[in-house]
């Protein structure tokens, strides 16, 4: 897949199955992630492999967040399944120095949420499915204890990756002309 091939058809998967990325495509993935833009090459990145019975222990803090947090019953009661949506996910963190004197905090957090989009082209390009999820677990105070941040640290996003259960090709919904405006 050429590069231009890759950015005009690439897609968001949500209903992945197994297999996921061997061990040579995700260290493809995790290079990616690393070649993004990086003002002051300050490395603002962390990120968290979740696979196996690690994504079980995510579902178990989804819901002790969702519980402390008093989120509603049915975000409580698909709390536990909601990591098991794919066979791997990467948590990607906007690891941040807050007051830093020539890059700004939102720059760092746009460098990291680069690298989860990164990750999932090359993820993509190589034939596998993801989707870059948000949600109330990217924002959760608990999610971030459990994960040793700072408060200033944020999660940009998980990226959920495996093998597309379906096959289909989605098409663009954008006008070009809607978006980009000549001055």
């Amino acid at each position: 897949m050429n590069a231009i091939e890759l950015l005009l058809e690439r897609q968001s998967d949500a209903r992945l199955t197994a297999p996921g990325p061997t061990a040579e495509q995700l260290e493809i993935i995790k290079k990616a992630a690393l070649k993004v833009p990086d003002h002051g090459a300050l490395a603002p990145w962390l990120f968290y492999v979740v696979e196996g019975d690690s994504l079980n222990t995510l579902g178990e803090w989804f819901f002790e967040a969702a519980t402390a947090e008093a989120l509603d019953e049915r975000t409580k009661e698909r709390a536990k399944s909601l990591p098991l949506r794919a066979p791997l996910v990467i948590i990607a963190i906007a690891k941040t120095q807050k007051d830093h004197p020539k890059v700004p905090w939102l720059e760092q957090v746009e460098s990291a949420a680069c690298s989860c989009f990164a990750m999932q082209q090359a993820a993509y390009a190589q034939g596998l499915g993801a989707v870059w999820r948000t949600g109330h677990f990217a924002i959760s105070p608990t999610i971030k204890s459990k994960l040793h941040l700072a408060e200033h640290d944020e999660i940009v996003g998980y990226l959920y990756i495996g093998t597309p259960e379906v096959q289909i090709k989605k098409q663009s919904r954008h006008a070009l002309d809607s978006y980009f405006i000549t001055l």
